[in-house]
């Protein structure tokens, strides 16, 4: 995945967070997909990071790795 299709599946995931919180329908689904789409984000731009470190060091961007949620999570604690 480049850096361009991850970026445009932030924008993508972004969008959707704002129409769910311009006319939000069913407060619980509301909620849960609202989660989803943050921790999406924060592995998203997790894997954008990590794509730049590895070209600003001179290593291969597309060996980069999504992380799983909880190790991503973690980094805001």
């Amino acid at each position: 995945m480049s850096d361009r299709t991850l970026l445009e599946h932030i924008s993508e995931l972004v969008a959707e967070e704002h129409r769910l919180l311009a006319h939000p329908e069913d407060p619980e689904q509301t909620h849960q997909r609202l989660k989803h789409l943050g921790e999406q984000l924060d592995q998203c731009w997790d894997l954008l990071r990590q794509r730049r470190a590895k070209r600003e060091f001179g290593e291969d961007p597309d060996t980069a790795t999504p992380r799983d949620i909880g190790t991503v999570e973690r980094y805001e604690n």
